[in-house]
C-alpha cells in the first residue's frame, strides 16, 4: 500500500566529522520513517559522508547530494550552503495535487536548512513544514551559561544569537510544526504552543544496536580501565575547559584517576596545554571523534562513571548514551536536565565546581552507590529513550 505522505529533508548544516543533536534526531527519523515512507535528504557532500558514517539507511531513503566540493574557508562554505538552500528553495518542484503529500522537514534552525522550506512554504501554502529548534541561542551579554562563569565567549554567542534572529519569526509565520527538544524550550514559542504546534522531541539512544554489542561483550562491564568518560564537543557549551579544572581536584585526592574523553571541537588545543599545565597527561586521555559502534561502546563500558558539566544545553543524549551502559551521571543542574535527567545523575548547582568533583569522588570510592545509581540510569534509558519509540510517537503526533 503506497504511503499517503512523504518527506523532504533539508540538512545542508553539517560541517566537520562530527555530529550535532539535530544532526543525530534527523538522522535516527529519517532511519526508523525511511521503512515505511518515502524520504529523500537534501545535503551536501559533508552530510553524505556523515550519513555513510551513521550507516543511514532505509527502504524508501534517498540522498541527494547539491554539491560535491565546497569552500574551504568556515566563513565561504557557511555562505555557499545557504545560497544552495535558496537555490534549492526556488528551483524545487513539488505538486499539490497528487499523493504523497509532501512535507519538509528543516533539520536545524541554521538558514541553509531553514530558508528553503520558508521558501517552498510561500510557493507552494498546501506543503507542510515541520521546523525544528533545538537549542536557543543565549543572550550574547551573559554568554554560554545558565549562572555565572568566568569566561563568558560572548562573542560566539553573539554570532550564534544573530544567526537565530531572523529564523524565530519565520518559523512563527510559515511552520506547522515546530519541533524543540526540552520544555524549557517550548517557552519560545507561546501562540505556536497554545495552538498545540509545539511538539517535544527529547532525545533518545540507539538501544538495539548497544543491546546487541552488550549481548556478545558484556565481560567488558567487569573490565574497568577509565573511572569517568566525557562525550561531546568540545565546545564553550559543553564545559570542556572546566572538566580539566574538575578532574585536577577530583585527582588531588584520587591520584591515579584516568579520564576518557570522547569528542573534537575549537577547543581541543586548548584542553590539550590545561592538561598539560596540570600535569594530567597520566590522567586524562584524549580519544578524538569516536563514531558510532563497538569502540566508542567498549569505552562507555569500560568506565565507571560518565560526567557531563556542560554549563549551556538543551538536551544531553550523550550523556544518556554511556548512562545505556549503566553508568551513573554527574553534571550541573541545567533546567534541560529536568526533563532529561530525572533520575541516575547527581547535579550541582551551576558553576559549583567543587561540588561536582566531590560527587565524583564519592561516586568513584562508593561502588555500592555507584551500582545503584547506575542501575536507575540504565532503567531509565531503556524504559524510555528508544529512537523507535521517538519517531513512532512523533509521526503519530504529526499526523493524528
Amino acid at each position: 500500500m503506497k504511503a499517503k505522505h512523504e518527506f523532504i529533508f533539508f540538512s545542508l548544516s553539517p560541517t566537520g566529522v562530527g555530529i550535532s543533536g539535530g544532526d543525530r534526531i534527523f538522522i535516527e527519523l529519517a532511519r526508523e520513517w525511511s521503512k515505511n515512507i518515502s524520504i529523500t535528504i537534501y545535503t551536501t557532500q559533508e552530510g553524505v559522508e556523515m550519513c555513510k558514517r551513521q550507516k543511514l539507511k532505509g527502504l524508501h531513503l534517498k540522498i541527494k547530494n547539491l554539491v560535491v566540493k565546497l569552500p574551504s574557508k568556515f566563513l565561504f562554505k557557511y555562505l555557499y550552503k545557504i545560497y544552495l538552500g535558496i537555490k534549492l528553495g526556488f528551483s524545487l518542484q513539488i505538486s499539490n495535487h497528487k499523493l504523497p503529500i509532501t512535507n519538509l522537514y528543516s533539520s536545524s534552525e541554521f538558514w541553509m536548512d531553514s530558508l528553503p522550506c520558508v521558501i517552498l512554504k510561500i510557493r507552494f501554502p498546501k506543503l507542510k513544514w515541520i521546523a525544528s529548534w533545538y537549542q536557543t541561542a543565549p543572550n550574547p551579554l551573559k554568554g554560554f551559561t545558565e549562572s555565572n562563569r568566568e569566561k563568558k565567549y560572548r562573542t560566539s554567542s553573539f554570532y550564534y544569537w544573530l544567526m537565530q534572529l531572523p529564523i524565530k519569526p519565520l518559523i512563527k509565520k510559515y511552520a506547522d510544526f515546530v519541533i524543540v527538544n526540552n520544555e524549557e524550550e517550548r517557552k519560545q514559542f507561546p501562540e505556536m504552543s497554545t495552538k498545540n504546534k509545539v511538539i517535544v522531541l527529547l532525545g533518545a539512544v540507539r538501544l538495539d544496536e548497544i543491546k546487541k554489542f552488550l549481548s556478545t561483550n558484556h565481560h567488558l562491564l567487569s573490565t574497568k580501565r577509565y573511572d569517568a568518560v566525557f562525550q561531546g564537543r568540545f565546545h564553550p557549551q559543553k564545559g570542556v575547559l572546566e572538566l580539566i579544572d574538575i578532574w585536577k581536584k577530583v585527582v588531588d585526592k584520587i591520584p591515579n584517576a584516568k579520564l576518557a574523553m570522547i569528542g573534537d571541537g575549537p577547543l581541543m588545543d586548548k584542553v590539550k596545554s590545561q592538561i598539560i599545565n596540570y600535569k594530567l597527561q597520566n590522567n586524562v586521555k584524549l580519544f578524538g571523534y569516536v563514531f558510532d559502534g563497538p569502540e566508542k561502546y567498549k569505552i562507555f563500558s569500560q568506565s565507571k562513571i560518565v560526567v557531563h558539566p556542560a554549563l549551556y544545553d538543551s538536551g544531553g543524549m550523550a550523556s544518556a548514551e554511556a548512562m545505556a551502559f549503566g553508568l551513573p551521571a554527574v553534571g550541573f543542574n541545567l533546567k534541560a536536565y529536568k526533563s532529561y535527567y530525572p533520575e541516575g545523575m547527581l547535579k550541582a548547582e551551576i558553576g559549583q565546581y567543587k561540588t561536582l568533583s566531590g560527587y565524583i569522588i564519592k561516586l568513584l570510592n562508593n561502588e555500592e552507590l555507584r551500582n545503584n545509581l547506575g542501575d536507575k540510569a540504565k532503567e531509565m534509558v531503556y524504559n524510555n529513550l528508544s529512537w523507535k519509540r521517538r519517531a513512532k510517537n512523533l509521526h503519530i503526533m504529526l499526523f493524528k
